[in-house]
């Protein structure tokens, strides 16, 4: 089924848009290229030797996850490319179910190499796509990342046409809401949710790895989308997993 833009509703997305969630708050590894965190259908960079393995559900259309993009990925990009941590990102369709399909499956035929890349491009460039969905030029803004990425204007109409990439991202949707996740973004460390909760001490909203408030030398971790917010929280899971 083409995508096609000219649509107010797009038959290939309504089983998307159904299986939306609400809330909106690089390379698919191998069978033996996956660290023991990871599954098939994971997109992921950096060495699977990382000591810490990070997971993030998320969505090109959810505003949190532009913001946490922001403001944490130069921080992670970092421990990425020192060999600390292990980024793995996890498809999600909520915010515009359609908006983020996608972006999703352009990210897709930018190739493994460029997933991440093309990523980069759909969330710093977030509120450009959704002001031109509201002027009826979604189609055009895409077609423009695309371009950017080195797709021809026919790769680009095969892209959204791909059916083949409709379902997968459908399923990794659907895998997020069976795995307990209904809102983004999500993280996992090492296996462990980390999510903001009241602290222990009543002094405000912490990030909690499990039941357990994360704490080091400066105190709770503050939730907050800043680098040095999840440095503290990367360097906590690092000194665990040396232990």
């Amino acid at each position: 089924m083409a995508f096609n833009f000219a649509r107010s509703f797009i038959p290939a997305f309504a089983a998307a848009t159904a299986l939306a969630l609400a809330a909106c708050g690089g390379n698919s590894g191998a069978s033996d290229g996956r660290t023991e965190f990871e599954r098939e259908g994971d997109f992921a960079r950096g060495s699977v030797d990382a000591p810490v393995v990070f997971i993030e559900y998320g969505s090109t259309a959810c505003g949190g996850c532009a913001a946490f993009h922001q403001g944490v990925y130069p921080t992670l990009n970092r421990y990425v490319e020192d060999g600390t941590v292990r980024l793995v990102f996890r498809e999600m369709l909520t915010g515009s179910a359609e908006l983020a399909l996608a972006g999703f499956m352009l990210a897709r035929c930018a190739g493994e190499e460029r997933y991440f890349d093309v990523l980069d491009v759909l969330f710093e460039q977030q509120q450009a796509i959704f002001m031109a969905a509201q002027r009826g030029q979604a189609r055009q803004q895409f077609q423009t990342i695309a371009r950017s990425a080195g797709l021809s204007d026919q790769e680009f109409r095969a892209c959204m046409s791909d059916e083949s990439a409709v379902d997968a991202i459908n399923e990794s949707n659907q895998r997020a809401a069976r795995d307990g996740i209904n809102a983004t973004p999500s993280f996992f460390i090492n296996g462990e949710r980390v999510e903001p909760n009241r602290a222990p001490d009543g002094s405000g909203v912490v990030y909690f790895a499990g039941n357990t408030a994360i704490e080091d030398e400066q105190g709770f971790v503050p939730a907050q989308f800043t680098g040095d917010t999840f440095a503290r929280i990367i360097e906590y899971f690092r000194s665990r997993a040396e232990e």
